[in-house]
């Protein structure tokens, strides 16, 4: 931020003009708290000036405005500033990267990928542009087109992470699980010595593995991420819950998921977890509660809802039950998940059902074997 009275009559002109054209004020009149922000005054124009030109000047406080606000949840006002702030230096390549992420936080693929294009090639924030221009791609189910991008960019720079990360992530959301796990490996293979900020990279590699039916890998990478940084709620809920859920190191996975629970006490999904480890441990009752909390903070998750249904039904709430399984069916589940939602609403959980969550809490051997 600028100290107060840093701007003179070349800011109010240039501003004024960028609110006539886009329709911002009527007759080019500033408003009130166009002016209080940017400090207009009277003794504003009898101090020396702090920068060498103003417009640069005005654009780097009206940039810092916008990114403030779009940080704090004033998305659409964070627009409006950092596109006055790209109005008076079109090339200012922070504000450009502003004004992308903005679009992405409201879900304007499209509009990002524009603003990524606009960032100059001889920036040195090109690259991070050209990662995340690949990233909304793929949001528009481009993922050929991003994947080929990404992998110029790690072909460019073997050992650039955050290229490497972005394909893995991608892949990793496409349900291409081998693919993935390979793409982290070769991220973790330029790390010499992995340090805290690593975590993230054998966290999502480990995911992979376990999706991919690689356990013994993927409790390997789990143990990792959480050695590099202990009581990470995300590592403590997915390789306790993957413990629970096998029936072993049963007393060490639900305390980690109770501590994920501690730190994430608003997170839908860790609260699931919990729930849901209490249904495979046949505490119907103790599940209800935390899937019912669980399904207040994400009622749109199709998998949470339908694991409160199943705990309905054990605790003799059929009704609940079929309720909630009609709710899962109708939010879009993934086809397999509707296929089962659907049996459930004709005939209830399948008899065997019961003794397969009372016998998981009998010891196993590690993998599920």
């Amino acid at each position: 931020m600028k100290p107060d009275g840093v701007y003179g009559p070349g800011t109010v002109r240039a501003v004024r003009e960028f609110q006539q054209k886009n329709g911002l004020a009527a007759d080019g009149v500033l408003d009130p708290k166009t002016l209080a922000r940017l400090n207009l005054s009277r003794r504003a124009r009898e101090l020396p000036r702090v920068v060498e030109a103003p417009d640069a000047g005005a654009a780097e406080v009206l940039y810092g405005l916008g990114a403030a606000l779009g940080r704090r949840g004033g998305e659409d006002l964070g627009l409006v500033y950092l596109q006055l702030a790209l109005y008076l230096q079109p090339n200012h390549a922070l504000a450009l990267l502003s004004l992308a992420d903005l679009h992405e936080q409201l879900k304007h693929p499209r509009q990002a990928i524009k603003v990524y294009e606009r960032v100059p090639v001889a920036s040195p924030l090109r690259r991070n542009a050209d990662i995340q221009l690949a990233v909304n791609l793929d949001a528009l189910d481009r993922t050929d087109e991003a994947k080929e991008r990404l992998n110029k960019l790690v072909a460019e720079r073997p050992t650039d992470i955050d290229a490497i990360m972005a394909l893995g992530n991608i892949q990793r959301g496409r349900k291409a699980f081998e693919e993935c796990a390979d793409v982290y490996g070769k991220g973790i293979a330029t790390i010499e010595k992995p340090e805290r900020p690593n975590w993230l990279i054998y966290y999502f590699r480990g995911i992979c593995f376990e999706r991919a039916k690689k356990w013994e890998r993927a409790e390997e990478d789990l143990k990792t991420a959480l050695k590099l940084y202990p009581d990470q709620p995300h590592v403590l809920n997915y390789l306790g819950y993957s413990w629970v859920d096998q029936g072993v190191h049963l007393d060490e996975g639900m305390r980690m998921i109770r501590r994920a629970v501690e730190q994430r006490p608003d997170d839908g999904y860790i609260v699931d977890s919990l729930g849901w480890a209490y249904y495979r441990l046949g505490n119907f009752d103790e599940a209800v509660r935390h899937l019912e909390r669980a399904v207040e903070l994400k009622p749109d998750d199709p998998t949470i809802n339908d694991h409160l249904g199943d705990a309905y039904w054990k605790t003799g709430r059929v009704l609940e039950a079929n309720f909630q399984w009609s709710h899962a069916r109708d939010l879009k589940p993934e086809p397999e998940e509707l296929v089962k939602i659907k049996q459930k609403l004709e005939s209830g959980l399948p008899p065997e059902e019961a003794s397969t969550a009372a016998n998981a809490g009998k010891p196993k051997k590690p993998g599920g074997g």
